[in-house]
């Protein structure tokens, strides 16, 4: 068993989830409003999604992943309207209420939605099997056991990037004054917006 193939693993998936995406802004905003643990909870569900997608490309499931690439055009609308209604949320609540609201109840419903709306890019398939093998990391005869290691070094590598990201703005966050917060927010929520709106629009083209 080749080890270094878990390396290779935590680099792809630390590069791929370090790209600032919706996901990204989503994980940025509830830090800043929510805490260390609703970020890194989030980036956690965005972390297992990463696993999921990176554990169908090593093991080269390509009856799945043509499924999801098919049926891509629903999925992004999906996935857009969930963001485009995080969005208008996030720009009209204010940090003080958000801080009012949170609980520790709401952490599995926090993940799971975040698993969701990770996995509404079935693209991200390609990205890692394309990334595979420029790396040189191809499955192709070289057993389950390399598959299982490649994904685990993306799981365990995007996890590393969530968890410097929340924990690093977390530190952040108590040296914010109220008002930044607030503008922060909008930043945030605007972007989410945005990221929606195109998703949408590229499903409805689709």
């Amino acid at each position: 068993m080749d080890f270094s193939f878990l390396v290779r693993g935590l680099v792809i998936g630390f590069s791929v989830a370090a790209v600032v995406g919706p996901i990204g802004m989503l994980c940025i905003q509830r830090t800043l409003y929510k805490g260390f643990r609703y970020g890194l909870v989030t980036g956690m569900g965005a972390a297992t999604a990463d696993g999921i997608y990176g554990g169908i490309a090593a093991f080269g499931l390509t009856i799945i992943s043509s499924f999801l690439v098919s049926q891509q055009g629903r999925i992004r609308l999906l996935g857009g309207a969930f963001l485009v209604y995080l969005g208008i949320k996030a720009m009209f609540t204010r940090p003080a209420e958000q801080a009012a609201q949170a609980s520790g109840s709401t952490f599995p419903g926090i993940y799971l939605s975040t698993v969701l709306l990770t996995l509404t890019n079935p693209l991200t398939i390609i990205s890692f099997a394309a990334v595979f093998a420029g790396l040189g990391v191809g499955t192709a005869g070289r057993g389950s056991a390399t598959a299982v290691l490649i994904t685990a070094g993306v799981f365990l590598g995007s996890c590393a990037w969530w968890l410097l990201l929340s924990g690093g703005l977390s530190l952040l966050r108590t040296r914010m004054k109220p008002g930044w917060l607030l503008w922060i927010n909008r930043g945030a929520g605007l972007a989410l917006t945005i990221f929606g709106i195109v998703a949408v629009a590229s499903a409805v083209r689709w």
